[in-house]
């Protein structure tokens, strides 16, 4: 089956960085469930799993823009600490989720006071080139329910 918009795919990867080193991989654990042409996955990501077939290895490097983003100079947000999640103690360098209208999102901590909190709202990996080790583990038609809510259900994918 060629992965074509409609389909859920599941896949692994391994998230490698400029040097080859591995940032992130889901190996050893689920696969990655996406609902293919909803804008649910990184567009360089879709389009490189875009005609592939299940059982495909292959690595794809993507620019930024395709991946994370480029990265905005000076966006930095004051945050209560309270609305930080990932650590009692705060220091700078340290990585947090928060919670926004768009959903959670991956912050960098840049200074921290009594009470608030500077944060980087960049996603850490924003600004650079990423190659993605990817195999594809499968694929099958989505539901009404899926097309309905824009996203894989199940293993993987969103749970209600």
């Amino acid at each position: 089956m060629e992965i074509k918009d409609d389909l859920v795919v599941q896949f692994n990867y391994t998230l490698r960085d400029e040097k080859g080193e591995v940032i992130e991989t889901n190996e050893g654990h689920d696969p990655i469930a996406y609902l293919h042409g909803h804008d649910n996955m990184m567009p360089g990501v879709e389009n490189a799993i875009a005609g592939k077939k299940v059982g495909d290895k292959f690595s794809v490097t993507l620019p930024a823009s395709e991946t994370y983003g480029e990265r905005i100079e000076n966006a930095e947000q004051r945050v209560p600490s309270k609305h930080l999640m990932g650590a009692k103690v705060w220091k700078p360098g340290m990585r947090a989720i928060i919670n926004t209208d768009q959903g959670q999102r991956q912050v960098t901590v840049v200074k921290v006071g009594k009470f608030m909190v500077t944060v980087d709202i960049n996603h850490p990996l924003a600004g650079r080139e990423l190659t993605f080790d990817i195999e594809i583990v499968d694929a099958r038609e989505a539901s009404a329910e899926e097309i309905a809510h824009g996203h894989a259900h199940g293993v993987g994918g969103h749970h209600h």
